[in-house]
Protein backbone atom coordinates (compact mmCIF):
# COMPACT_ATOMS: atom_id res chain seq x y z
CA UNK A 1 0.00 0.00 0.00
CA UNK A 2 0.99 3.78 -0.77
CA UNK A 3 0.44 6.61 1.31
CA UNK A 4 0.92 9.47 -0.22
CA UNK A 5 -0.03 13.07 0.98
CA UNK A 6 -0.61 16.67 -0.38
CA UNK A 7 0.64 20.17 0.33
CA UNK A 8 -0.35 23.02 -2.17
CA UNK A 9 -1.97 26.09 -2.69
CA UNK A 10 -5.72 26.70 -2.52
CA UNK A 11 -5.91 30.35 -3.92
CA UNK A 12 -5.24 28.30 -7.70
CA UNK A 13 -7.08 30.15 -10.29
CA UNK A 14 -10.05 28.70 -12.22
CA UNK A 15 -7.47 27.95 -15.90
CA UNK A 16 -5.15 26.52 -13.17
CA UNK A 17 -7.48 24.14 -12.12
CA UNK A 18 -7.63 21.67 -15.27
CA UNK A 19 -3.59 22.19 -15.01
CA UNK A 20 -3.07 21.25 -11.90
CA UNK A 21 -6.06 18.13 -12.11
CA UNK A 22 -4.60 16.49 -15.05
CA UNK A 23 -0.58 17.19 -13.74
CA UNK A 24 -2.24 14.96 -10.36
CA UNK A 25 -3.62 12.34 -11.89
CA UNK A 26 -0.76 11.71 -14.43
CA UNK A 27 1.67 12.05 -11.39
CA UNK A 28 -0.49 9.65 -9.35
CA UNK A 29 -1.19 7.11 -12.00
CA UNK A 30 2.62 5.76 -11.95
CA UNK A 31 1.89 4.87 -8.60
CA UNK A 32 -0.66 2.37 -8.72
CA UNK A 33 0.80 -0.65 -8.64
CA UNK A 34 -0.26 -1.33 -5.31
CA UNK A 35 -3.24 0.08 -3.55
CA UNK A 36 -3.53 4.49 -3.08
CA UNK A 37 -3.88 6.10 0.12
CA UNK A 38 -4.14 9.74 -0.27
CA UNK A 39 -3.55 11.43 2.77
CA UNK A 40 -4.96 15.36 2.89
CA UNK A 41 -6.19 17.90 4.80
CA UNK A 42 -9.23 18.71 2.30
CA UNK A 43 -8.56 22.23 1.54
CA UNK A 44 -9.89 24.02 -1.37
CA UNK A 45 -7.76 24.24 -4.24
CA UNK A 46 -4.61 21.29 -4.07
CA UNK A 47 -5.92 19.33 -1.42
CA UNK A 48 -9.17 18.54 -2.83
CA UNK A 49 -7.70 18.09 -6.59
CA UNK A 50 -5.59 15.43 -5.21
CA UNK A 51 -8.13 13.38 -3.44
CA UNK A 52 -9.99 13.21 -5.90
CA UNK A 53 -7.68 12.13 -8.37
CA UNK A 54 -7.01 9.35 -5.83
CA UNK A 55 -10.15 8.52 -5.74
CA UNK A 56 -10.34 8.28 -9.81
CA UNK A 57 -7.52 6.03 -9.79
CA UNK A 58 -9.49 3.62 -7.81
CA UNK A 59 -7.46 4.89 -4.14
CA UNK A 60 -8.95 5.95 -0.82
CA UNK A 61 -8.78 9.23 1.15
CA UNK A 62 -7.91 9.65 4.88
CA UNK A 63 -8.70 13.14 6.00
CA UNK A 64 -7.09 15.19 8.58
CA UNK A 65 -9.24 18.27 9.56
CA UNK A 66 -7.34 20.70 11.35
CA UNK A 67 -9.74 21.87 13.59
CA UNK A 68 -13.15 21.01 15.20
CA UNK A 69 -14.58 24.34 13.54
CA UNK A 70 -12.80 23.54 9.99
CA UNK A 71 -16.15 23.19 8.12
CA UNK A 72 -17.95 25.86 9.46
CA UNK A 73 -15.19 28.21 9.37
CA UNK A 74 -13.40 27.85 6.30
CA UNK A 75 -15.35 25.81 4.39
CA UNK A 76 -16.90 28.60 1.77
CA UNK A 77 -20.27 28.15 0.18
CA UNK A 78 -19.15 27.83 -3.31
CA UNK A 79 -16.93 25.19 -2.44
CA UNK A 80 -19.48 23.15 0.57
CA UNK A 81 -20.79 20.66 -1.87
CA UNK A 82 -17.31 19.05 -3.30
CA UNK A 83 -15.95 19.24 0.64
CA UNK A 84 -18.86 17.57 1.70
CA UNK A 85 -18.90 15.10 -1.19
CA UNK A 86 -15.16 14.49 -0.84
CA UNK A 87 -15.04 14.01 2.94
CA UNK A 88 -18.17 11.67 2.52
CA UNK A 89 -15.76 9.17 0.63
CA UNK A 90 -12.89 9.41 2.95
CA UNK A 91 -12.48 6.27 4.73
CA UNK A 92 -10.88 7.84 7.81
CA UNK A 93 -11.43 11.76 9.20
CA UNK A 94 -9.30 12.73 11.93
CA UNK A 95 -10.33 15.82 13.21
CA UNK A 96 -7.65 17.24 15.56
CA UNK A 97 -8.58 18.86 19.34
CA UNK A 98 -7.76 22.38 18.05
CA UNK A 99 -12.00 24.12 18.79
CA UNK A 100 -10.43 26.64 16.38
CA UNK A 101 -8.95 27.10 12.91
CA UNK A 102 -6.01 29.07 12.97
CA UNK A 103 -2.14 28.76 11.43
CA UNK A 104 -1.02 26.52 14.73
CA UNK A 105 -3.76 24.14 13.80
CA UNK A 106 -2.86 24.20 10.21
CA UNK A 107 0.50 23.14 10.93
CA UNK A 108 -0.53 20.95 13.34
CA UNK A 109 -2.81 18.82 10.61
CA UNK A 110 0.16 18.52 8.50
CA UNK A 111 2.45 17.49 10.58
CA UNK A 112 0.24 14.74 11.37
CA UNK A 113 0.00 13.99 7.72
CA UNK A 114 3.65 13.81 7.11
CA UNK A 115 3.52 11.29 10.09
CA UNK A 116 1.47 8.72 8.24
CA UNK A 117 3.02 9.42 4.99
CA UNK A 118 5.83 7.38 2.42
CA UNK A 119 6.09 10.50 -0.01
CA UNK A 120 4.54 14.02 -0.46
CA UNK A 121 3.12 15.74 -3.50
CA UNK A 122 3.65 19.55 -3.21
CA UNK A 123 1.30 21.89 -5.58
CA UNK A 124 3.94 24.59 -4.91
CA UNK A 125 4.51 27.63 -7.13
CA UNK A 126 8.00 27.83 -5.20
CA UNK A 127 7.09 30.90 -2.97
CA UNK A 128 7.50 31.46 0.50
CA UNK A 129 4.46 30.39 2.90
CA UNK A 130 2.02 33.24 3.39
CA UNK A 131 1.78 32.60 7.00
CA UNK A 132 2.99 29.56 9.20
CA UNK A 133 1.67 25.99 8.11
CA UNK A 134 1.81 27.07 4.59
CA UNK A 135 2.95 25.19 1.60
CA UNK A 136 6.55 25.88 2.24
CA UNK A 137 6.59 25.56 5.51
CA UNK A 138 5.03 21.97 5.08
CA UNK A 139 7.39 21.27 2.20
CA UNK A 140 10.52 22.25 4.04
CA UNK A 141 9.30 19.82 7.44
CA UNK A 142 8.54 17.18 4.97
CA UNK A 143 12.16 17.40 3.53
CA UNK A 144 13.18 17.54 7.38
CA UNK A 145 11.99 14.34 8.01
CA UNK A 146 13.81 12.40 4.69
CA UNK A 147 10.32 12.24 2.63
CA UNK A 148 10.53 12.87 -0.72
CA UNK A 149 8.70 15.72 -2.13
CA UNK A 150 7.44 15.77 -5.76
CA UNK A 151 6.48 19.77 -6.91
CA UNK A 152 3.36 19.60 -8.74
CA UNK A 153 3.49 23.24 -11.00
CA UNK A 154 2.73 22.85 -14.48
CA UNK A 155 3.79 25.67 -17.08
CA UNK A 156 1.19 27.85 -17.28
CA UNK A 157 -0.28 27.58 -13.74
CA UNK A 158 -0.86 30.28 -11.63
CA UNK A 159 -2.72 31.61 -7.95
CA UNK A 160 -5.72 33.98 -7.75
Amino acid sequence: MRRIGITGHSNLSTATVPLIADALHRTLAVLTDEPLVGVTCLARGADQLFARAVLDLGGSVEVVLPAQDYRARKVEPDNAADFDELLDRAVVVDTLPFPESGREAYMAASERVLGGIEALIAVWDGGPSGGHGGTADVIEAARERGLPVTIVWPDGAFRE
